[in-house]
Formats: structure tokens, C-alpha cells, sequence
């Protein structure tokens, strides 16, 4: 599965521990990240993560448009709820295409570990159904 990391600047040390904790899980997936946040993953875990620009510069959308291309399984995004952000119009639409390609998204440590644990126990079957019909586009 492709996994997007994610994480505000006051979330970045919470999204390197959970990539350490769950090293072991990440490991069997192809990761992607905004810029800073992958090499802080990289630094902390040796893991394979193909960066992408930081968030306000275009970062997010880059992974927005893999979304709405159905080439992303699940987002991991560690949002900072209390701090305004400049890209949050960017930050908005994220969010939004996940919900529209019914991406599985985390913004926060909580739902990010019932996600990785849900992707470790095989519970996470429907997005190959996604990737099978894309394959397999219906002619209309």
C-alpha cells in the first residue's frame, strides 16, 4: 500500500515516533512524504520515503493529486488544530479528496495507530477493490 506521512511543524516529533514505533509495519509499504517530515522519518527510522516539497510549498497538493488519481491507500496527516497554518485552503482540499476517493485518513496519533494496526492485520482489503477496478474500468 502507499502511505502518505504528514505532520505540522508541532507535530513532526509525534509523526517520528510513531514511524519508529511502527517501523516494522511502514516497512512493508511504499511511503511518501512532505519534505521536512519525510527526512525527519528518514533520519529517525532508515526507512524508504520519497519526498515530496514542504506543505506550504506545494507539498500537499502533490499528494493531493495522487489521491484523486487513486495512487494513495491511506494519509497520515498530524495536523495542528491550534495554529493557523498558510496553505490551509491547501491543508482543506487534502482532506476533502480523501474523503471523495474514500482514502483513509488520520489526523490525529490516535486514529493513525488504529490505521497502521488495521493495515497490519489485512483490514485494509477494500483499497485493493479500488485498485481492481481501476484496472478494470467499466464502459458505460
Amino acid at each position: 500500500m502507499k502511505i502518505a506521512l504528514i505532520a505540522h511543524d508541532r507535530q513532526k516529533p509525534l509523526i517520528v515516533k510513531l514511524a519508529t514505533a511502527y517501523q516494522p509495519i511502514l516497512a512493508q509499504h511504499e511511503l511518501f512524504a512532505t519534505g521536512t517530515t519525510g527526512q525527519k522519518i528518514i533520519d529517525a527510522t532508515g526507512l524508504s520515503v520519497k519526498r515530496f516539497k514542504s506543505g506550504p510549498l506545494g507539498g500537499d497538493q502533490q499528494i493531493g493529486a495522487l489521491i484523486s488519481e487513486n495512487k494513495m491507500d491511506l494519509v497520515i496527516f498530524l495536523r495542528d488544530p491550534l495554529t493557523a497554518q498558510p496553505h490551509e485552503p491547501d491543508v482543506n482540499a487534502l482532506i476533502r479528496l480523501s474523503d471523495v476517493y474514500e482514502v483513509p485518513l488520520a489526523t490525529n496519533i490516535g486514529t493513525a495507530e488504529v490505521l497502521l494496526r488495521g493495515l497490519d492485520q489485512g483490514l485494509m482489503a477494500f483499497r485493493e477493490v479500488v485498485h481492481d477496478q481501476d484496472s478494470n474500468p467499466i464502459n458505460l
